[in-house]
């Protein structure tokens, strides 16, 4: 099962400022969510993101931020985003069938909206290069419990190729000039 970009949206969960400092390998982290989100507007997939009690824990980190889009950015008290019903709706309206998961925490919000997700009929694909959390113990263990459960775990340069599927795209040469560095 390859990722189609025409059934494909990015979720981007959490990446929020305040609680950055405690994850491990937070600049990685926020790149890596940064260069998918790049790579979703050049292919034209849809981004949609979650912050997480954003009246206490703040908002996504500011560069990510300006890259979705706030109006695309939907606060939450589920850990599982599709079970908060605005960014529920959001993202039902889409209609796209593969979900693409990056952010943060592993084992909290990532895990829980990838299962229910899961659950709820989409086929669903966690970047697992694009993921973190305060002990990285916890995202091996979330990664194999949602491999175990059935996500597709995948890296943001497969996105990319799958997305592509083909070199002679309009799209390859600024994937390959731009992303591939």
């Amino acid at each position: 099962m390859l990722l189609d970009k025409n059934k494909s949206v990015l979720v981007v969960i959490d990446v929020q400022a305040k609680l950055l400092p405690g994850v491990h390998e937070q600049e990685r982290l926020v790149d890596n969510c940064k260069w998918l989100t790049r790579l979703a507007q050049l292919m034209e997939v849809p981004v949609i993101g979650s912050e997480q009690y954003p009246q206490g824990l703040g908002h996504t980190e500011e560069s990510l931020r300006e890259l979705v889009g706030a109006d695309k950015l939907f606060g939450k008290a589920h850990f599982a985003c599709i079970d908060d019903p605005e960014f529920g709706n959001a993202f039902r309206e889409l209609d796209r069938k593969q979900a693409i998961l990056c952010g943060m925490e592993s084992q909290a919000c990532v895990m829980q909206s990838a299962l229910r997700l899961l659950e709820e009929g989409y086929e669903v694909f966690v970047v697992a290069d694009s993921i973190s959390a305060r002990n990285p113990f916890d995202t091996e263990i979330a990664l194999r419990r949602m491999e175990k459960e059935g996500v597709k775990l995948i890296t943001r340069e497969m996105v990319g190729f799958e997305w592509m599927r083909r070199s002679d795209v309009a799209q390859f040469k600024a994937f390959s000039m731009e992303f591939l560095r």
